[in-house]
């Protein structure tokens, strides 16, 4: 685990990311940013930096993320990486969101509880794949070695055994209801969740496992998962129109001028784009 103020800047970082996606700001001037505001008394800066020089030699973070394995978890190189997966439709400004208010949560009061059940629920919720996603979860330095083995068996078990069920046995409820005439039942297993969760996952069985999570979240103050935000407004439509429009005006010019000169002139093309014009008309006779 990291000290306090790490998981702040982390908080902070990933943040940025976060405002600055959207604004089609290209990522390499975000993290060059970043690297002057964060704080220099932590190790990020370092890491950015690290993170920058891969991004601009192979296009990606993760492998680098990947090789600071001693400063992020597996499990935030797997979310990114996840969004940074061109089949997958994990998408970066969730995977920002997602590790901001994970780095949030563990600058405060975390639990392996809440961390489980957290990166549980983002694996859930975005479908994203259960065998990698707790592969890494098993290796992020909260949890014990009890816990480990725990997630690598639930790894195993998921999609065969309820979720709620999975929860439930491991809990400290289960074993008081395995009380005899009064008399408690020493555990065979370690308890890893308290009495509590134990009631809300055996009153969630055989339900939505979503309804878990957001009984304990308003039952237990258990850390909470951002969602996707659709852009339903007018502010947001409009941009992305006119930038699909540019991408098929694009595309159809790319097969006028394979059929009227027989192959495509690319470098023609990528200057209009890097002097910030739009290709004239197809029908233009001075192109």
């Amino acid at each position: 685990m990291l000290e306090r103020e790490e998981y702040i800047e982390q908080a902070y970082f990933f943040n940025l990311l976060h405002e600055r996606i959207p604004q089609s700001v290209p990522l390499q001037d975000v993290l060059q940013q970043a690297k002057q505001e964060l704080l220099a008394s932590t190790r990020l800066p370092l890491a950015v930096d690290y993170l920058l020089t891969e991004l601009n030699h192979s296009g990606a973070m993760s492998p680098a993320m990947r090789r600071l394995g001693h400063y992020f978890t597996a499990f935030q190189t797997f979310i990114i990486e996840s969004a940074e997966d061109e089949r997958g439709r994990f998408d970066m400004r969730i995977a920002v969101q997602v590790l901001k208010a994970e780095a949030e949560y563990r600058a405060g009061n975390p639990t392996p509880q809440g961390s489980f059940v957290f990166q549980f629920e983002t694996l859930a919720r975005n479908r994203l794949s259960y065998d990698r996603g707790l592969a890494a979860m098993a290796e992020d330095p909260i949890y014990s070695p009890e816990w480990r083995e725990w997630i690598l068996t639930v790894r195993r078990q998921i999609g065969l055994i309820d979720f709620a069920d999975l929860l439930y046995v491991r809990s400290a409820y289960y074993w008081m209801r395995q009380s005899v005439g009064g008399q408690p039942v020493t555990p065979t297993k370690p308890v890893l969740f308290g009495e509590k969760e134990g009631k809300i996952a055996w009153a969630n069985r055989r339900k939505d496992p979503l309804y878990l999570f957001a009984a304990l979240q308003r039952q237990l103050g258990y850390p909470k998962v951002p969602r996707p935000t659709p852009p339903d407004s007018p502010a947001d439509l409009v941009p992305q129109l006119l930038r699909r429009l540019e991408r098929l005006e694009l595309r159809l010019r790319m097969l006028e001028e394979e059929q009227r000169h027989g192959a495509i002139d690319f470098q023609k093309l990528q200057q209009y784009y890097q002097e910030g014009k739009v290709p004239p008309p197809m029908d233009d006779p001075s192109d």
